[in-house]
């Protein structure tokens, strides 16, 4: 039976998601990468990337591609493993601002999944 989906205080994220969360801000790639386990997705743009090195190289594109500041504006716990961070970007990408939804999926204490969508 699923859970119903409950808002949550940004501090009840789980501490991998809060780390993770703070290297992608800060645009630190190595410690981001480590918050995966190995065989992970991402899925953003439409796009889907597998495994560290190519979530490692998306991170890499996705820091130097566009100059925006992010700021979380709030957290869900969707199921015991799966939670959606809310973040609010602004910065020179087209259309300059943009709430999205980072939605996470967790396994043996690390993300073993990452959607981000609108």
């Amino acid at each position: 039976m699923m859970e119903q989906p409950q808002s949550i205080d940004l501090g009840e994220l789980p501490a991998v998601i809060t780390s993770y969360l703070k290297a992608h801000m800060a645009r630190d790639i190595d410690v981001a990468v480590q918050s995966y386990v190995p065989d992970a997705t991402v899925t953003d743009e439409g796009k889907t990337y597998r495994g560290r090195e190519e979530i490692s190289q998306w991170l890499s594109r996705s820091a130097s591609e566009f100059t925006y500041t992010i700021e979380m504006t709030g957290a869900t716990k969707v199921e015991a493993n799966r939670y959606v961070a809310m973040h609010h970007l602004e910065g020179n990408f087209p259309g300059g601002r943009v709430d999205l939804q980072f939605r996470f999926t967790l396994r043996d204490g690390a993300i073993s999944q990452l959607t981000i969508e609108e």
